[in-house]
């Protein structure tokens, strides 16, 4: 035991560690991949003039 931490301790802080790194890292996926919304590369197709993208 160093500095009050035990194994129980570990036990809980670790998994949830790894889930707040996990969701940080997911969502910056999604906010990179909103770049490529209806991108002709991505999907194939080009917006038409005065088409409304499929996204808000």
């Amino acid at each position: 035991m160093v500095f009050g931490i035990t194994g129980q301790y570990l036990w809980c802080v670790v998994p949830l560690l790894g889930f707040g790194v996990g969701w940080f890292l997911d969502r910056k996926e999604t906010e990179r991949m909103t770049i490529f919304r209806d991108k002709s590369k991505l999907y194939g197709r080009l917006l038409q003039d005065g088409e409304k993208p499929s996204w808000p």
